[in-house]
């Protein structure tokens, strides 16, 4: 077991990795930290490293250059590996084994025996809601349910940090919603969390900070709110629907006041209290009444655009 971390010090850290396949830089000098309990997400477009970065921190993959450490310690060392729990994107089960079993096997390739072994299956079964499926085939269930499964069987050993590539990929709203319950109960206990996942709001809703990756570096690091304020700002986009079709653009104070369409109106305004009202009887003034109004503020969505040029999934 690696030694308690002060809450101030990194448990783990990443620095200047690099990896290569052939010709192709999947990693080109990346670099970041997760403190103890921390909840980090890894956000970049399909080919940007976060999976290559998951594989280099669980043992995986061995990068070309760059340390990995854990509490200090090189991360290729047995006590730091055992405090590590991987879950990667891929259902890694036995079909024809039961929930039980599969657990049991599992906890046992983590080195886990006798009473400490039944107590960590009895409580996942608890855990993943599926203590009256324990004895059924694992081959049998929904995706969701072989994820929770899949789950468990990477935290038996009760890691300190948990790694997850994308943990939700092809299941429905409610399991995604019952495994993140799930891992909530993890954090809550202490355990640090680095996930990668193509679904925004879980990063937005799910995470303490988000890294953002693209080309094999880190091109932001920071809450969503730090995100927002260093790239896109905190102004919102606001757009009215008019009674009638504008015959030219409208201007406003402090207003850039741009035409969607022939009854629309768009800009940006910096402080709704104050701007919206200015910006509405402004439009009253020049005869024209607002049928719909629309506030949009800045979102993950907007940053991950501005920084990388890409859709998530592109």
């Amino acid at each position: 077991m690696i030694p308690t971390v002060p809450l101030d010090s990194p448990l783990l850290e990443v620095c200047d990795l690099k990896k290569s396949f052939g010709s192709r830089h999947a990693l080109a000098g990346l670099s970041f930290s997760i403190a103890p309990g921390e909840r980090v997400a890894l956000l970049g477009p399909n080919g940007a490293g976060k999976t290559t970065t998951i594989r280099c921190v669980s043992g995986r993959t061995k990068p070309s250059s760059g340390e990995i450490r854990l509490a200090g310690s090189p991360i290729d060392s047995p006590h730091a590996r055992s405090a590590i729990g991987i879950v990667p994107q891929e259902i890694a089960l036995y079909g024809d084994l039961t929930t039980r079993e599969n657990l049991v096997a599992f906890g046992k390739f983590h080195g886990l025996r006798r009473k400490a072994l039944k107590d960590r299956v009895e409580w996942a079964l608890a855990w993943t809601g599926l203590d009256d499926r324990a004895d059924s085939m694992v081959q049998s269930f929904s995706g969701g349910m072989k994820r929770r499964v899949n789950l468990a069987c990477g935290v038996l050993h009760s890691p300190q940090i948990l790694l997850l590539d994308e943990p939700t990929v092809g299941v429905d709203p409610q399991s995604r919603e019952k495994i993140f319950s799930m891992l909530d109960q993890l954090n809550e206990q202490g355990t640090s969390i680095l996930l990668t996942t193509h679904h925004l709001d879980e990063a937005e809703k799910r995470s303490d900070r988000i890294i953002i990756v693209d080309q094999g570096r880190v091109v932001a690091d920071g809450t969503i709110n730090q995100l927002i304020e260093r790239s896109v700002g905190s102004s919102r986009m606001v757009r009215l629907r008019l009674d009638r079709p504008l015959p030219q653009l409208l201007s406003a104070p402090h207003a850039d006041i741009g035409q969607v369409g022939n009854d629309r109106l768009s800009t940006r305004i910096d402080k709704v209290s104050t701007g919206l009202p200015i910006l509405l009887e402004a439009v009253r003034q020049q005869g024209y009444d607002v049928s719909d109004i629309e506030v949009q503020s800045p979102s993950l969505h907007h940053v991950f655009l501005h920084l990388t040029g890409h859709e998530l999934r592109d």
